[in-house]
């Protein structure tokens, strides 16, 4: 399809207990589940990073582990993110993004930055951080997103802020927090959270197709109705790459949700 940006979906990492048996194959050697997942999702959501910082043999070998044309997510260190002065996380992001993170070569996709659900925002502040954000790193472009959970964000000012930055807001459906569907960035980071295990593919055929078409007119630049947004403005009208990532709801169904959201946009 001609100007349309490439979409990814998948999910948030890749060692979790009841997955082995359901996604995994019986008897998988637990060393071989991240070669597995890679090559039947296009995207992971990398979370042990938001916890603890990895070594750079680590993002090297994940990156010698996925096929070409899959990329890696990166949750930012909640040392970033969860603190009260925002504009004083300077030292902790340099020291995130040092970590070893350009390992990963042409397999970085975004970097996810979230936020506390308690979090308001503060707009000189918030600013102050998008401005620690570096556009590159060690040669790298680097795209950034922001994942906001607190009501006080649904202001014109916030969006506008984003968009002033570069940055993605996260689109994120869940009936816990605020729905932000303005798009920011020169991509569209989406976190699905509503998928439910007495489903087998998490979500029903009707709303996979719903997500499919989302994820469609987001990768040819559209603004998709039925969503909420906290302006009237639209994005600019251009191709952008779409991140969907299967999260939290029911966990055990998210690997069958992102496979199911890929057949649809034509990967077997």
């Amino acid at each position: 399809m001609a100007n349309t940006g490439k979409i990814y979906a998948g999910i948030g990492g890749w060692t979790f207990e009841p997955w082995r048996g359901t996604f995994y194959p019986p008897g998988l050697p637990h060393a071989r589940e991240l070669e597995y997942a890679a090559t039947h999702l296009s995207a992971i959501e990398i979370n042990g990073t938001y916890y603890r910082l990895q070594k750079p043999e680590s993002f090297a070998a994940w990156a010698k582990t996925a096929p070409d044309g899959f990329v890696f997510a990166v949750k930012a260190s909640r040392v970033c993110t969860n603190r009260r002065v925002l504009a004083e996380a300077g030292e902790a992001v340099a020291k995130f993004l040092g970590q070893g993170i350009a390992e990963l070569g042409e397999k970085l996709g975004p970097i996810l930055w979230q936020f506390m659900p308690t979090k308001a925002y503060n707009p000189d502040d918030f600013d102050a951080f998008l401005n620690l954000l570096p556009e590159k790193l060690n040669g790298l472009s680097l795209r950034h997103a922001v994942e906001v959970r607190h009501e006080s964000f649904l202001t014109p000012a916030f969006i506008d802020s984003a968009r002033k930055a570069g940055v993605a807001v996260v689109f994120a459906d869940t009936t816990k927090y605020p729905q932000i569907a303005d798009v920011t960035g020169d991509f569209v980071y989406a976190r699905l959270q509503d998928a439910r295990e007495d489903e087998p593919m998490g979500y029903g055929a009707e709303a996979l197709d719903r997500w499919t078409s989302m994820a469609h007119q987001w990768a040819q630049g559209k603004s998709p109705k039925g969503l909420e947004y906290v302006t009237d403005e639209p994005a600019k009208d251009r191709a952008r790459d779409v991140f969907v990532f299967m999260i939290n709801g029911a966990k055990i169904r998210a690997p069958a949700a992102a496979q199911a959201l890929l057949e649809r946009l034509g990967r077997p």
